[in-house]
């Protein structure tokens, strides 16, 4: 009986690999450093040399392994696990499947890192295997995944789901995707930055400028710091960014019509202080039975979702959930 299973998270510095128990366990977990010299050629190298070493070390037979399920950042056709790019790494038209299906002699499954996540969130997390649900990262950017009943919703090629990607202000601040005023623009940890020079340059006197001119820099940490400090223009950056996620996930809620909405990445560690706001503003903009229906908390898996994730692809796509 093959009862253990290979999750793969492929980050731009890391690669996060775990042996998975069928109860969604993690038996064990590692990291390696991603290699994106020579358009990331080595990366499915050093990720097989890795799980065969580690295999070996604790004395796993491959025999027991029912699959390898793969996070990976880009665009990808899930059904054949076809990468045609990932700009962070340096993939264009890579057959990620193949290839390490081919090192590896073993069934091998590729989903976005987004939505790998949102599996992992709904299998062992916050989800609690949840019919219909939104995941919100709020990161450097603003990643997402959808959930809509009992499946993951990839669209006609892949792009269902880039929620950072909603355009949410008419000729905004310019996106790394080429468009103005996406929603990354404003609620990633970036955005957030960016509101803030914004209030310095307007308030030069302010707290938060003080606080910008100690180390000729600000964070997205320290505005939330400050705005529980009650820092007033940190409290209205605050408040913008749960409005503007509120009312995205209000329009999004009667497309959905979710009983979760799990908000993770490292913004969401500023806790009830931000959820709070969302669930305030979401209410304010969506309609009743949408808010009776859903509860809004914070992702509990952190880092290990994408791998959590990985293993409950196998598990979905071999028809062994």
């Amino acid at each position: 009986m093959n009862e253990l299973l290979i999750g793969i998270d492929i980050g731009g510095t890391s690669v996060k690999l775990g042996i998975i128990e069928r109860n969604g366990n993690i038996y064990k977990k590692w990291e390696i450093p991603t290699n994106i010299e020579n358009a990331g050629r080595a990366i499915v190298d050093d990720i097989w040399l890795s799980i065969d070493e580690t295999l070996s070390d604790i004395e796993i037979d491959p025999s027991a392994i029912a699959g390898i399920g793969v996070g990976a950042p880009g665009f990808i056709e899930t059904e054949t696990g076809f990468v045609y790019e990932a700009v962070n790494i340096g993939w264009k038209n890579f057959d990620l499947a193949n290839q390490l299906q081919q090192k590896s002699g073993m069934k091998v499954f590729v989903e976005n890192d987004a939505n790998t996540a949102v599996l992992g969130e709904n299998w062992t997390g916050a989800g609690k295997q949840a019919r219909n649900l939104i995941a919100i990262t709020l990161g450097t950017g603003v990643g997402g995944g959808i959930i809509a009943n009992g499946s993951i919703l990839n669209g006609e090629n892949g792009m269902a789901g880039e929620l950072g990607h909603i355009v949410v202000e008419e000729d905004g601040y310019p996106c790394n995707c080429g468009k103005r005023g996406c929603l990354e623009t404003i609620t990633s940890a970036t955005g957030i930055v960016r509101q803030a020079m914004e209030k310095i340059t307007e308030f030069p006197d302010s707290v938060l400028a003080a606080a910008y001119n100690k180390n000729q820099a600000i964070s997205s940490k320290e505005v939330f710091e400050l705005a529980n400090e009650g820092d007033s223009l940190s409290i209205s950056i605050v408040k913008h960014t749960a409005d503007v996620l509120g009312r995205i996930i209000a329009n999004m809620g009667v497309i959905i019509n979710p009983s979760k909405v799990l908000i993770g990445g490292g913004v969401s560690r500023a806790g009830d202080q931000l959820i709070g706001e969302i669930r305030t503003s979401f209410a304010k903009y969506a309609l009743p039975r949408v808010v009776e229906a859903c509860e809004i908390t914070e992702a509990q898996l952190g880092n290990d979702a994408g791998i959590i994730g990985g293993a409950f692809l196998v598990l979905d796509k071999m028809d062994l959930v």
